[in-house]
């Protein structure tokens, strides 16, 4: 996909994915390699996708920044080392169906989308869903957007070959473990409110799992239900 063509209205000015963006992001992903994020394709949809559109105009400066950043509703737009990461970890094939829980931004799904994924994103704040349900088309990226309780996962459109959870969870979700197909893979932080664990859990039968753990992070937490204006 070629980000130059990308445009998003922001406070009524128009801002462009410019060669200084480009060149910006170029430098973010040589930062991120050596952080350890290797996997190319990976990489490639890091240095695509345009993040600083995604960014509050007042953080425009700061989008190839390796920080996470508030975006409203308490939320926030994750660092691009652990979006690295997490993708990574998920081991994205093109045509792969995948399920992300936290649609947030759209910076996430706008990677996975980027990496020839087919997305299926929910969030369960309203304000959020329908900034981005509009916002991710109008650059280019056209996941299946759903408004909903992330801890109850898409029943309807599983199973999933992967599912990726973007907010941290006191344990692992085990309806979201359910709507993996066998051989699918569920990465997800657990743990409390200021530390979690990576975890990277593959179903390898009907009722059969294997977990292991990736290392310490910090997410906003995974909470149920849903959240209206």
């Amino acid at each position: 996909m070629n980000s130059i063509n990308f445009v998003h209205i922001v406070k009524e000015k128009m801002v462009k994915d410019t060669s200084r963006h480009q060149g910006l992001r170029k430098r973010l992903v040589d930062g991120l390699k050596v952080k350890g994020i290797r996997n190319e394709a990976v990489l490639t949809a890091i240095g695509n996708v345009p993040r600083h559109l995604f960014m509050e105009s007042g953080f425009i400066n700061f989008a190839y920044k390796d920080q996470a950043f508030p975006i409203g509703a308490g939320q926030t737009i994750s660092q691009p080392y652990t979006v690295g990461f997490q993708t990574q970890l998920l081991d994205v094939k093109k045509g792969e169906k995948v399920l992300e829980v936290g649609t947030g931004s759209g910076y996430q799904a706008a990677v996975l989308v980027e990496m020839g994924a087919k997305v299926f994103t929910i969030e369960r704040q309203k304000e959020l869903y329908v900034k981005t349900h509009k916002f991710l088309p109008s650059i280019g990226y056209k996941p299946a957007c759903f408004f909903g309780d992330g801890y109850k996962g898409l029943p309807n459109f599983a199973p999933f070959d992967k599912i990726l959870v973007t907010a941290g969870a006191p344990s692992v979700p085990s309806e979201l473990k359910l709507q993996l197909k066998i051989g699918g893979k569920l990465v997800v932080p657990v743990g409390n409110e200021k530390h979690q664990e990576m975890c990277e859990i593959v179903r390898t039968g009907e009722n059969d799992f294997t977990m292991k753990k990736h290392g310490g992070f910090v997410f906003v937490p995974l909470l149920k239900g849903t959240v209206n204006f």
